[in-house]
Protein backbone atom coordinates (compact mmCIF):
# COMPACT_ATOMS: atom_id res chain seq x y z
CA UNK A 1 0.00 0.00 0.00
CA UNK A 2 1.03 3.60 -0.48
CA UNK A 3 -0.47 4.77 2.82
CA UNK A 4 -2.02 3.29 5.94
CA UNK A 5 -3.90 5.53 8.37
CA UNK A 6 -4.06 3.68 11.68
CA UNK A 7 -5.92 4.07 14.93
CA UNK A 8 -8.39 6.79 14.08
CA UNK A 9 -12.17 7.06 14.20
CA UNK A 10 -13.72 7.03 10.73
CA UNK A 11 -16.74 9.31 10.35
CA UNK A 12 -19.35 8.78 7.65
CA UNK A 13 -22.74 10.40 7.08
CA UNK A 14 -24.40 7.42 8.75
CA UNK A 15 -22.07 6.60 11.62
CA UNK A 16 -18.63 6.57 13.22
CA UNK A 17 -16.36 3.66 14.10
CA UNK A 18 -12.72 2.93 14.94
CA UNK A 19 -10.89 1.71 11.84
CA UNK A 20 -7.70 1.80 9.83
CA UNK A 21 -7.81 3.02 6.23
CA UNK A 22 -5.50 1.67 3.53
CA UNK A 23 -4.78 3.69 0.39
CA UNK A 24 -3.15 2.61 -2.85
CA UNK A 25 -2.85 4.42 -6.18
CA UNK A 26 -4.88 7.37 -4.82
CA UNK A 27 -7.88 5.19 -3.88
CA UNK A 28 -9.22 3.79 -0.62
CA UNK A 29 -8.73 0.03 -0.90
CA UNK A 30 -9.43 -1.30 2.60
CA UNK A 31 -11.17 -0.19 5.79
CA UNK A 32 -11.08 -2.24 8.97
CA UNK A 33 -9.85 -2.51 12.51
CA UNK A 34 -6.20 -3.47 12.97
CA UNK A 35 -5.48 -3.94 9.27
CA UNK A 36 -2.38 -6.07 8.73
CA UNK A 37 -1.01 -4.61 5.55
CA UNK A 38 2.36 -3.18 4.66
CA UNK A 39 2.54 0.42 3.50
CA UNK A 40 5.19 2.84 2.33
CA UNK A 41 3.87 5.34 4.85
CA UNK A 42 2.00 4.75 8.09
CA UNK A 43 0.07 7.63 9.63
CA UNK A 44 -0.82 7.39 13.32
CA UNK A 45 -4.33 8.82 13.74
CA UNK A 46 -4.79 7.90 17.39
CA UNK A 47 -7.21 10.36 18.97
CA UNK A 48 -8.12 11.77 15.56
CA UNK A 49 -11.28 11.74 13.49
CA UNK A 50 -10.74 10.43 9.95
CA UNK A 51 -13.04 12.43 7.68
CA UNK A 52 -13.71 12.58 3.94
CA UNK A 53 -12.39 15.75 2.36
CA UNK A 54 -15.02 18.45 2.20
CA UNK A 55 -16.48 19.61 -1.12
CA UNK A 56 -17.13 23.33 -1.35
CA UNK A 57 -19.67 23.50 -4.16
CA UNK A 58 -19.81 27.30 -4.23
CA UNK A 59 -16.69 29.40 -4.84
CA UNK A 60 -15.79 32.38 -7.01
CA UNK A 61 -12.06 32.31 -7.60
CA UNK A 62 -10.35 34.93 -9.75
CA UNK A 63 -13.80 36.34 -10.58
CA UNK A 64 -14.24 39.78 -12.22
CA UNK A 65 -16.93 41.64 -10.27
CA UNK A 66 -17.70 45.13 -9.03
CA UNK A 67 -14.91 46.78 -10.98
CA UNK A 68 -12.20 44.44 -9.73
CA UNK A 69 -11.35 40.73 -9.43
CA UNK A 70 -11.90 38.57 -6.35
CA UNK A 71 -8.76 38.43 -4.22
CA UNK A 72 -8.06 34.71 -4.42
CA UNK A 73 -6.58 33.34 -7.62
CA UNK A 74 -7.20 29.71 -8.52
CA UNK A 75 -3.80 28.95 -6.98
CA UNK A 76 -4.27 30.74 -3.66
CA UNK A 77 -7.94 29.80 -3.36
CA UNK A 78 -7.37 26.08 -3.83
CA UNK A 79 -4.30 26.26 -1.56
CA UNK A 80 -6.49 27.74 1.16
CA UNK A 81 -9.14 25.12 0.49
CA UNK A 82 -6.94 22.10 1.23
CA UNK A 83 -5.52 23.84 4.30
CA UNK A 84 -9.08 23.87 5.65
CA UNK A 85 -9.83 20.28 4.65
CA UNK A 86 -11.67 21.09 1.41
CA UNK A 87 -10.30 18.75 -1.24
CA UNK A 88 -12.66 19.67 -4.10
CA UNK A 89 -14.00 23.09 -5.07
CA UNK A 90 -16.71 24.00 -7.55
CA UNK A 91 -16.09 27.28 -9.31
CA UNK A 92 -18.68 29.51 -11.03
CA UNK A 93 -17.27 30.93 -14.28
CA UNK A 94 -19.70 33.49 -15.71
CA UNK A 95 -20.71 33.27 -19.38
CA UNK A 96 -21.27 36.52 -21.22
CA UNK A 97 -22.97 37.21 -24.52
CA UNK A 98 -21.57 35.07 -27.31
CA UNK A 99 -19.53 32.75 -25.07
CA UNK A 100 -20.05 28.98 -25.05
CA UNK A 101 -20.14 26.75 -22.00
CA UNK A 102 -17.22 24.57 -23.06
CA UNK A 103 -15.17 27.49 -24.32
CA UNK A 104 -15.55 29.28 -21.01
CA UNK A 105 -14.86 26.23 -18.85
CA UNK A 106 -11.88 25.12 -20.95
CA UNK A 107 -10.29 28.56 -20.54
CA UNK A 108 -10.52 28.12 -16.75
CA UNK A 109 -9.24 24.53 -16.91
CA UNK A 110 -6.09 25.74 -18.66
CA UNK A 111 -5.28 27.83 -15.60
CA UNK A 112 -6.25 25.17 -13.08
CA UNK A 113 -4.19 22.45 -14.75
CA UNK A 114 -1.07 24.28 -13.60
CA UNK A 115 -2.38 26.14 -10.53
CA UNK A 116 -4.91 23.90 -8.76
CA UNK A 117 -3.93 22.64 -5.32
CA UNK A 118 -7.29 20.87 -4.87
CA UNK A 119 -9.50 18.95 -7.26
CA UNK A 120 -12.05 21.08 -9.06
CA UNK A 121 -15.32 21.14 -10.99
CA UNK A 122 -17.54 23.83 -12.49
CA UNK A 123 -21.05 25.18 -12.50
CA UNK A 124 -21.29 27.53 -15.48
CA UNK A 125 -23.35 30.71 -14.94
CA UNK A 126 -25.61 31.19 -17.98
CA UNK A 127 -26.46 34.78 -18.90
CA UNK A 128 -27.27 34.48 -22.62
CA UNK A 129 -28.78 31.62 -24.61
CA UNK A 130 -26.93 32.67 -27.79
CA UNK A 131 -30.08 32.32 -29.91
CA UNK A 132 -30.64 28.81 -28.61
CA UNK A 133 -27.09 27.54 -29.11
CA UNK A 134 -26.59 27.11 -25.37
CA UNK A 135 -29.59 24.77 -25.18
CA UNK A 136 -27.98 22.57 -27.83
CA UNK A 137 -24.53 22.77 -26.24
CA UNK A 138 -25.87 21.65 -22.86
CA UNK A 139 -25.81 18.05 -24.07
CA UNK A 140 -22.10 18.30 -24.90
CA UNK A 141 -21.46 19.98 -21.57
CA UNK A 142 -23.15 17.13 -19.70
CA UNK A 143 -21.06 14.60 -21.62
CA UNK A 144 -17.95 16.54 -20.59
CA UNK A 145 -18.95 16.27 -16.93
CA UNK A 146 -20.40 19.75 -16.50
CA UNK A 147 -23.77 18.70 -15.15
CA UNK A 148 -24.90 21.89 -13.42
CA UNK A 149 -25.51 25.46 -14.51
CA UNK A 150 -26.41 28.60 -12.59
CA UNK A 151 -28.96 31.34 -13.09
CA UNK A 152 -28.82 34.72 -11.37
CA UNK A 153 -32.19 36.35 -10.73
CA UNK A 154 -30.21 39.52 -9.85
CA UNK A 155 -27.37 41.66 -11.25
CA UNK A 156 -29.45 43.12 -14.08
CA UNK A 157 -27.12 46.09 -14.63
CA UNK A 158 -24.12 43.77 -14.78
CA UNK A 159 -25.76 41.74 -17.55
CA UNK A 160 -25.88 38.55 -15.50
CA UNK A 161 -29.61 38.29 -14.72
CA UNK A 162 -32.05 35.86 -16.35
CA UNK A 163 -35.82 36.36 -16.45
CA UNK A 164 -38.47 33.80 -15.54
CA UNK A 165 -38.83 32.64 -19.14
CA UNK A 166 -35.12 31.90 -19.50
CA UNK A 167 -35.03 30.21 -16.10
CA UNK A 168 -37.96 27.99 -17.08
CA UNK A 169 -36.37 27.14 -20.43
CA UNK A 170 -33.16 26.09 -18.71
CA UNK A 171 -34.97 24.10 -15.99
CA UNK A 172 -36.83 22.06 -18.61
CA UNK A 173 -33.76 21.47 -20.78
CA UNK A 174 -31.68 20.49 -17.77
CA UNK A 175 -34.27 17.93 -16.73
CA UNK A 176 -34.04 16.28 -20.17
CA UNK A 177 -30.27 15.89 -19.79
CA UNK A 178 -29.99 14.94 -16.12
CA UNK A 179 -28.49 18.33 -15.25
CA UNK A 180 -29.14 20.65 -12.31
CA UNK A 181 -29.94 24.36 -12.36
CA UNK A 182 -28.60 26.37 -9.42
CA UNK A 183 -30.34 29.64 -8.66
CA UNK A 184 -29.35 32.84 -6.86
CA UNK A 185 -32.80 34.03 -5.78
CA UNK A 186 -33.48 37.65 -4.89
CA UNK A 187 -35.90 40.14 -6.45
CA UNK A 188 -33.84 42.53 -8.63
CA UNK A 189 -36.49 45.21 -9.13
CA UNK A 190 -37.11 45.61 -5.41
CA UNK A 191 -33.37 45.78 -4.76
CA UNK A 192 -32.90 48.49 -7.40
CA UNK A 193 -35.92 50.43 -6.14
CA UNK A 194 -34.86 50.32 -2.50
CA UNK A 195 -31.21 51.06 -3.29
CA UNK A 196 -32.18 54.16 -5.27
CA UNK A 197 -34.49 55.28 -2.48
CA UNK A 198 -31.85 54.97 0.28
CA UNK A 199 -29.11 56.68 -1.70
CA UNK A 200 -31.46 59.53 -2.55
CA UNK A 201 -32.18 59.93 1.16
CA UNK A 202 -28.46 60.00 1.96
CA UNK A 203 -28.58 56.61 3.70
CA UNK A 204 -25.31 55.25 2.43
CA UNK A 205 -23.77 53.03 5.14
CA UNK A 206 -23.37 49.25 4.93
CA UNK A 207 -26.55 48.84 7.00
CA UNK A 208 -28.52 49.92 3.95
CA UNK A 209 -27.02 47.11 1.90
CA UNK A 210 -29.05 44.84 4.18
CA UNK A 211 -32.06 47.15 4.13
CA UNK A 212 -32.05 47.22 0.32
CA UNK A 213 -32.40 43.44 0.17
CA UNK A 214 -33.94 42.20 3.47
CA UNK A 215 -35.70 38.90 4.14
CA UNK A 216 -38.84 39.45 2.07
CA UNK A 217 -36.86 40.51 -1.03
CA UNK A 218 -35.06 37.16 -1.05
CA UNK A 219 -38.13 35.19 0.04
CA UNK A 220 -40.24 36.34 -2.92
CA UNK A 221 -37.64 35.02 -5.34
CA UNK A 222 -37.09 31.82 -3.35
CA UNK A 223 -40.81 31.08 -3.50
CA UNK A 224 -40.97 31.92 -7.19
CA UNK A 225 -38.17 29.46 -7.99
CA UNK A 226 -39.79 26.74 -5.90
CA UNK A 227 -43.13 27.46 -7.59
CA UNK A 228 -41.73 27.05 -11.11
CA UNK A 229 -39.69 23.96 -10.28
CA UNK A 230 -42.57 22.29 -8.43
CA UNK A 231 -45.10 22.85 -11.23
CA UNK A 232 -42.61 21.95 -13.97
CA UNK A 233 -41.47 18.90 -11.98
CA UNK A 234 -37.82 19.84 -12.44
CA UNK A 235 -35.01 19.61 -9.90
CA UNK A 236 -33.59 22.89 -8.65
CA UNK A 237 -30.80 23.84 -6.26
CA UNK A 238 -31.12 27.13 -4.37
CA UNK A 239 -27.76 28.58 -3.42
CA UNK A 240 -26.84 30.46 -0.23
CA UNK A 241 -30.24 30.28 1.49
CA UNK A 242 -30.36 33.02 4.11
CA UNK A 243 -33.99 33.81 5.01
CA UNK A 244 -36.62 32.03 7.07
CA UNK A 245 -39.61 32.60 4.77
CA UNK A 246 -37.87 31.30 1.66
CA UNK A 247 -36.52 28.35 3.62
CA UNK A 248 -40.02 27.45 4.77
CA UNK A 249 -41.20 27.34 1.14
CA UNK A 250 -38.38 24.92 0.36
CA UNK A 251 -39.24 22.78 3.37
CA UNK A 252 -42.85 22.49 2.24
CA UNK A 253 -41.78 21.53 -1.29
CA UNK A 254 -39.46 18.88 0.11
CA UNK A 255 -42.23 17.45 2.28
CA UNK A 256 -44.39 17.31 -0.85
CA UNK A 257 -41.72 15.18 -2.50
CA UNK A 258 -40.34 17.83 -4.85
CA UNK A 259 -36.63 17.64 -5.84
CA UNK A 260 -35.71 20.99 -4.30
CA UNK A 261 -32.20 21.20 -2.85
CA UNK A 262 -31.05 23.85 -0.39
CA UNK A 263 -27.58 25.21 0.32
CA UNK A 264 -26.63 27.61 3.08
CA UNK A 265 -23.31 29.13 4.12
CA UNK A 266 -21.39 29.46 7.41
CA UNK A 267 -21.79 33.26 7.42
CA UNK A 268 -25.59 32.92 7.64
CA UNK A 269 -25.23 30.41 10.49
CA UNK A 270 -22.81 32.64 12.43
CA UNK A 271 -23.69 36.29 11.84
CA UNK A 272 -26.84 38.42 11.69
CA UNK A 273 -27.55 41.70 9.92
CA UNK A 274 -26.26 43.51 13.01
CA UNK A 275 -22.73 43.18 11.52
CA UNK A 276 -23.68 45.93 9.06
CA UNK A 277 -23.95 48.38 11.94
CA UNK A 278 -20.29 47.83 12.84
CA UNK A 279 -17.59 50.33 11.81
CA UNK A 280 -16.18 47.60 9.53
CA UNK A 281 -19.64 46.57 8.33
CA UNK A 282 -18.69 46.96 4.68
CA UNK A 283 -16.32 43.98 5.03
CA UNK A 284 -19.38 41.78 5.61
CA UNK A 285 -21.21 42.93 2.48
CA UNK A 286 -22.21 39.95 0.38
CA UNK A 287 -25.36 39.03 -1.50
CA UNK A 288 -27.65 37.93 -0.11
CA UNK A 289 -26.67 39.72 3.10
CA UNK A 290 -26.81 38.17 6.55
CA UNK A 291 -30.35 38.37 7.91
CA UNK A 292 -32.02 38.68 11.33
CA UNK A 293 -31.77 36.38 14.33
CA UNK A 294 -35.01 34.55 13.42
CA UNK A 295 -33.58 33.52 10.04
CA UNK A 296 -30.32 32.40 11.62
CA UNK A 297 -32.18 30.22 14.12
CA UNK A 298 -34.40 28.80 11.36
CA UNK A 299 -31.33 27.79 9.35
CA UNK A 300 -29.82 25.89 12.26
CA UNK A 301 -33.15 24.18 12.95
CA UNK A 302 -33.51 23.18 9.28
CA UNK A 303 -29.93 21.94 9.17
CA UNK A 304 -30.52 19.64 12.14
CA UNK A 305 -33.83 18.43 10.68
CA UNK A 306 -32.36 17.57 7.28
CA UNK A 307 -34.03 20.30 5.22
CA UNK A 308 -30.68 21.86 4.31
CA UNK A 309 -28.75 19.61 1.95
CA UNK A 310 -25.36 21.30 1.75
CA UNK A 311 -23.23 23.92 3.43
CA UNK A 312 -20.86 25.78 1.10
CA UNK A 313 -19.16 29.17 1.27
CA UNK A 314 -19.80 31.47 -1.70
CA UNK A 315 -16.10 32.27 -1.25
CA UNK A 316 -15.51 35.59 -3.04
CA UNK A 317 -13.16 37.82 -1.01
CA UNK A 318 -12.01 41.30 -1.89
CA UNK A 319 -9.22 43.42 -0.42
CA UNK A 320 -10.10 45.91 2.31
CA UNK A 321 -9.18 48.92 0.16
CA UNK A 322 -11.69 47.65 -2.43
CA UNK A 323 -14.37 47.29 0.24
CA UNK A 324 -13.56 50.89 1.18
CA UNK A 325 -14.77 52.07 -2.23
CA UNK A 326 -18.23 51.91 -0.70
CA UNK A 327 -17.58 53.59 2.64
CA UNK A 328 -19.82 56.49 1.53
CA UNK A 329 -22.05 54.50 -0.84
CA UNK A 330 -22.99 50.92 0.01
CA UNK A 331 -23.87 50.18 -3.62
CA UNK A 332 -20.17 50.49 -4.55
CA UNK A 333 -18.94 47.82 -2.13
CA UNK A 334 -17.76 44.68 -3.99
CA UNK A 335 -20.04 41.87 -2.81
CA UNK A 336 -18.36 38.87 -1.25
CA UNK A 337 -16.54 37.40 1.75
CA UNK A 338 -13.90 34.78 2.47
CA UNK A 339 -14.76 31.30 3.66
CA UNK A 340 -13.28 28.32 1.79
CA UNK A 341 -10.63 27.63 4.44
CA UNK A 342 -13.15 28.13 7.25
CA UNK A 343 -16.00 25.89 6.03
CA UNK A 344 -14.99 22.53 7.50
CA UNK A 345 -13.35 23.87 10.68
CA UNK A 346 -16.42 25.99 11.46
CA UNK A 347 -18.89 23.17 10.92
CA UNK A 348 -16.72 20.66 12.80
CA UNK A 349 -16.49 23.08 15.71
CA UNK A 350 -20.31 23.10 15.78
CA UNK A 351 -20.19 19.32 16.09
CA UNK A 352 -17.38 19.32 18.63
CA UNK A 353 -19.36 21.69 20.86
CA UNK A 354 -22.53 19.59 20.57
CA UNK A 355 -24.63 21.77 18.28
CA UNK A 356 -24.89 19.11 15.56
CA UNK A 357 -23.30 15.69 15.02
CA UNK A 358 -20.05 14.96 13.21
CA UNK A 359 -22.06 12.69 10.93
CA UNK A 360 -24.26 15.65 9.94
CA UNK A 361 -21.18 17.71 9.08
CA UNK A 362 -19.87 14.95 6.82
CA UNK A 363 -23.32 14.65 5.25
CA UNK A 364 -23.72 18.33 4.34
CA UNK A 365 -20.08 19.14 3.59
CA UNK A 366 -19.02 16.00 1.71
CA UNK A 367 -21.52 13.21 1.06
CA UNK A 368 -24.54 15.24 -0.08
CA UNK A 369 -22.50 17.56 -2.34
CA UNK A 370 -20.98 14.51 -4.04
CA UNK A 371 -24.37 12.82 -4.51
CA UNK A 372 -26.27 15.89 -5.67
CA UNK A 373 -23.65 16.92 -8.20
CA UNK A 374 -22.55 13.53 -9.51
CA UNK A 375 -19.06 13.22 -8.01
CA UNK A 376 -19.09 9.43 -7.85
CA UNK A 377 -15.49 9.14 -6.57
CA UNK A 378 -15.87 11.71 -3.80
CA UNK A 379 -17.66 12.44 -0.57
CA UNK A 380 -17.08 9.46 1.72
CA UNK A 381 -14.56 7.21 3.41
CA UNK A 382 -15.47 4.10 1.41
CA UNK A 383 -13.65 1.47 -0.62
CA UNK A 384 -13.16 2.60 -4.21
CA UNK A 385 -13.49 6.32 -3.46
CA UNK A 386 -10.69 8.81 -3.96
CA UNK A 387 -8.48 8.99 -0.87
CA UNK A 388 -9.47 12.57 -0.02
CA UNK A 389 -9.00 12.38 3.73
CA UNK A 390 -8.79 14.88 6.58
CA UNK A 391 -7.35 14.11 10.01
CA UNK A 392 -9.12 16.20 12.62
CA UNK A 393 -7.85 16.76 16.14
CA UNK A 394 -10.91 17.40 18.34
CA UNK A 395 -8.68 18.74 21.15
CA UNK A 396 -6.78 21.35 19.13
CA UNK A 397 -7.89 24.91 19.85
CA UNK A 398 -7.52 27.40 17.03
CA UNK A 399 -8.27 31.11 16.60
CA UNK A 400 -8.87 32.28 13.04
CA UNK A 401 -6.81 35.25 11.86
CA UNK A 402 -5.88 36.62 8.49
CA UNK A 403 -2.31 35.86 9.59
CA UNK A 404 -2.85 32.08 9.79
CA UNK A 405 -4.97 31.66 6.68
CA UNK A 406 -3.51 30.61 3.32
CA UNK A 407 -5.35 32.97 0.96
CA UNK A 408 -4.25 36.21 -0.69
CA UNK A 409 -6.78 38.53 0.98
CA UNK A 410 -5.84 41.08 3.64
CA UNK A 411 -8.76 40.65 6.04
CA UNK A 412 -11.38 38.08 7.00
CA UNK A 413 -14.85 38.29 8.50
CA UNK A 414 -13.80 35.32 10.66
CA UNK A 415 -11.03 37.26 12.45
CA UNK A 416 -10.87 36.23 16.12
CA UNK A 417 -13.32 33.32 15.81
CA UNK A 418 -12.27 30.66 18.33
CA UNK A 419 -12.66 27.02 17.32
CA UNK A 420 -12.42 23.92 19.47
CA UNK A 421 -10.89 21.22 17.28
CA UNK A 422 -9.10 21.72 13.96
CA UNK A 423 -7.88 19.77 10.90
CA UNK A 424 -4.20 18.86 11.20
CA UNK A 425 -3.59 16.96 7.95
CA UNK A 426 -5.24 16.83 4.54
CA UNK A 427 -4.63 14.15 1.92
CA UNK A 428 -5.67 14.79 -1.68
CA UNK A 429 -6.09 11.42 -3.37
CA UNK A 430 -3.67 9.97 -0.83
CA UNK A 431 -1.10 12.75 -1.24
CA UNK A 432 -0.30 14.88 1.80
CA UNK A 433 -1.06 18.52 0.95
CA UNK A 434 -1.54 20.11 4.38
CA UNK A 435 0.37 19.33 7.56
CA UNK A 436 -0.15 21.13 10.90
CA UNK A 437 -0.61 24.64 9.56
CA UNK A 438 1.57 24.35 6.48
CA UNK A 439 0.67 23.81 2.84
CA UNK A 440 2.95 20.99 1.65
CA UNK A 441 1.38 20.21 -1.71
CA UNK A 442 2.21 21.63 -5.13
CA UNK A 443 0.14 23.73 -7.53
CA UNK A 444 -1.04 21.53 -10.38
CA UNK A 445 -1.76 18.52 -8.15
CA UNK A 446 -5.49 19.14 -8.47
CA UNK A 447 -7.48 17.28 -11.10
CA UNK A 448 -10.68 18.02 -12.97
CA UNK A 449 -13.68 16.12 -11.61
CA UNK A 450 -15.82 14.81 -14.46
CA UNK A 451 -19.30 14.38 -13.06
CA UNK A 452 -22.12 12.05 -14.04
CA UNK A 453 -25.60 13.33 -14.95
CA UNK A 454 -28.60 12.63 -12.73
CA UNK A 455 -30.53 9.47 -13.54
Amino acid sequence: MDLLIKGGTVVTASGSFPADVAIDKEKIVAIGKDLTVEADRVEDATGMLVLPGAIDVHTHMQMPFGGTVSADSYKSGTRAAVCGGVTTIFDYPVQHKGETILGLVNSKKEILETDACSDYAFHCCITDLNDGQILEEMEQAAEAGITSLKCFLVYKKEGMMVDDGMLTTLLLRAKELGMMINVHAENPDLIDLRTEQYLKEGKTSAWYHYMSRPEFVAAEADKRVVHWASHLDTPVYIVHMSDQEGLEACEKAKMDGKPVYVETCPQYLEFTCDVYKRPDGRNFVCSPPMKGEASKEALWKALKAGFIDTVATDHCPFQSYEKDWGKDDFSKIPNGCAGVENLYPYMLDAANTGKISFEKVVEVCATNPAKIFGCEDKGAIAIGKDADIVLYDPKKDFTISVNNMHSDYDHTIWEGKELHGYPVKTFLRGNLVYDHGEFVGKPGMGKYVKRIPRS
